[in-house]
């Protein structure tokens, strides 16, 4: 397999065709190498239009939504962010190529030493990697200019919301298979959130992510 010819057409027939025109984001998926980030056993796979399993419940994203997350963050050099979920460590790679710093929380241990393998044998300086579980919001850095869930969650936890600065943004995949979300919210001024839906999706939830409450008569 040529890998940059793979890599060319992964963003030209699966990534632009979705909506992302970002230039810069484009060119970042360009050099910041994926396949490093996938597991040796799904390697045929690494540009392939599919999530790929990491183990333990956990995926890679498909990239057409990696790339969706970015261009719809806007983020600036000055930003620090926060991801939940580190997976692989690509994500907060690519989250870390365009923002100051990432803080990224992986509850499960295999998987975080998987990401610092990965964000080390790259180079990335500026991915501080936390264990620990913060599918209801990390307050250990807080406030965030940007977070991103790299997992759904049934309904989103209020604390992400107090967890962003000012004019500070949030994606998040929310709702229940098959109808989930792509959201991104804006914290827009004092107490006041403005949530646009992105595009639909169905993606693995984050583990023990805030249930919707169930009424029984």
């Amino acid at each position: 397999m040529n890998i940059d010819q793979a890599r060319f057409n992964m963003i030209e027939q699966q990534i632009r065709p979705w909506e992302v025109l970002d230039q810069e984001v484009l060119d970042l998926l360009f050099v910041m190498k994926r396949e490093e980030f996938v597991p040796a056993a799904y390697q045929a796979f690494a540009f392939a239009d599919v999530e790929i399993p990491l183990g333990h419940g956990a995926n890679m994203l498909a990239p057409k939504i990696e790339a969706r997350i970015l261009q719809a963050l806007q983020l600036k050099p000055s930003d620090r962010v926060l991801e939940i979920g580190a997976g692989s460590g690509y994500m907060a790679a690519l989250l870390g190529a365009k923002a100051e710093h990432v803080y990224s929380v992986e509850i499960v241990p295999e998987l975080l030493q998987m990401a610092r393998d990965n964000l080390k044998r790259q180079g990335v300086d500026n991915v501080t990697l936390e264990q620990g579980d913060g599918a209801r919001g990390w307050a250990a850095h807080a406030p965030y200019d940007a977070i991103v869930l790299s997992g759904s969650t049934p309904d989103l936890p209020p604390a992400f919301l107090q967890q962003l600065k000012s004019g500070g943004r949030l994606f998040a995949v929310v709702g229940e298979p098959p109808a989930m979300q792509a959201q991104l919210v804006t914290h827009a001024g004092e107490g006041i959130y403005q949530s646009a839906n992105l595009f639909e999706t169905s993606i693995a939830p984050l583990r023990n992510a805030l249930q919707r409450a169930r009424f029984t008569f």
